[in-house]
C-alpha cells in the first residue's frame, strides 16, 4: 500500500481548505514502477510509424559477375564496364539487412497488467515524496493528493488558471517547465521536434469544459478528462508521480470507475 490516509482536503480557487473528501481505494495501490514502465512503453509504441526500404532498392540493374580467372573481384558488374553494382557495401548497391515495414513494432500488454499500471500511477500522484523525486517543485503545495472544488472546471481565461495555480503553490512547477525548454541535440531538430520541455502539472476534470482551452497555453500544463486518463499522462517517460490536481467530481468518478478492492 502507498497511502495510509483515507481522506484529503478540498481547496477552493483561492487555495483555502473548505471541505474534506474520502479518497478512493485506488490511491492505496502498491507502487509498481516496473509495470508502469512496460505500460508506458506499450502506449508509446502505438504512435510509431512503420517504415522500411523498397525491396528492389539497389537491385534494378542487369549487372552480372564476370566470373573467375580475371584477377578481379567476383562482384556483379555493369555490362561493358568495370563498375560494380547489385551488391552489399558498394556504391549503388543495397543494404544488407534494411528495415522492413512489416516488422511488428506495436507492443502488447495484458489488460489486467495495464489496469494495474494505471492504478499504481494514480496512487503515486498522492505521495509527496514520489512527486518531488520526479522533479516537480512541491514545497508550497498544501496537500496530497491535491483536490479542488468543481469551480476549477469553469475557468475561462488563462490568467484565471494562472491565479488558481499560484494560490495552490503549483505555479513554481509551471515556471520550472517553462525554463526547461531547450533545443534538442541531434537530427531531431530537422524532423519536426526541435524543442524539448519538461512536463508540469496535470489537471484532471470530470467533463470537457472551458478550462481545457484556458490552460492549454501554459507551458507544461495538461488538462485531461478522468475517463480518458492513461498511464503516460500520469507517468510521462515511465516515471511515476506527476504533480496532479483533481477536481472533486473527477475524484468521485474514480470511485465509480475502479472497484473498491484495494
Amino acid at each position: 500500500m502507498l497511502v495510509g490516509k483515507l481522506t484529503s482536503k478540498i481547496f477552493n480557487l483561492q487555495g483555502k481548505a473548505v471541505d474534506k473528501a474520502k479518497l478512493p481505494s485506488v490511491f492505496r495501490t502498491e507502487l509498481r514502477p516496473d509495470v508502469i514502465g512496460r505500460a508506458v512503453t506499450t502506449v508509446q509504441s502505438h504512435r510509431f510509424q512503420p517504415q522500411g526500404r523498397d525491396p528492389m532498392a539497389g537491385k534494378r540493374t542487369t549487372a552480372e559477375s564476370k566470373g573467375v580467372g580475371l584477377g578481379i573481384a567476383r562482384v556483379p558488374r555493369l555490362k561493358l564496364s568495370m563498375r560494380a553494382a547489385l551488391g552489399v557495401g558498394i556504391v549503388g548497391g543495397y543494404r544488407a539487412h534494411p528495415p522492413r515495414s512489416e516488422k511488428k513494432i506495436r507492443k502488447k500488454i495484458p489488460r489486467k497488467e495495464m489496469d494495474l499500471a494505471l492504478r499504481s500511477a494514480i496512487a503515486a500522484t498522492g505521495v509527496k515524496d514520489i512527486v518531488a523525486k520526479r522533479g516537480h517543485l512541491v514545497d508550497d503545495v498544501p496537500d496530497f493528493p491535491l483536490v479542488v472544488v468543481d469551480d476549477v472546471e469553469s475557468l475561462q481565461k488563462t490568467k484565471d488558471v494562472e491565479a488558481f495555480l499560484l494560490s495552490l503553490g503549483a505555479w513554481a512547477d509551471v515556471f520550472r517547465a517553462k525554463e526547461s525548454r531547450h533545443v534538442r541535440a541531434g537530427k531531431g531538430k530537422i524532423r519536426g521536434r526541435r524543442y524539448k520541455q519538461s512536463v508540469g502539472p496535470l489537471i484532471v476534470v470530470s467533463k470537457d469544459s472551458s478550462i481545457v482551452k484556458a490552460a492549454r497555453n501554459l507551458p507544461g500544463v495538461d488538462v485531461a478528462l478522468v475517463d480518458n486518463l492513461n498511464v503516460e499522462l500520469l507517468a510521462p517517460g515511465t516515471h511515476p508521480g506527476r504533480l496532479t490536481i483533481w477536481s472533486s467530481s473527477a475524484l468521485g468518478r474514480l470511485s465509480e470507475k475502479f472497484s473498491e478492492v484495494a
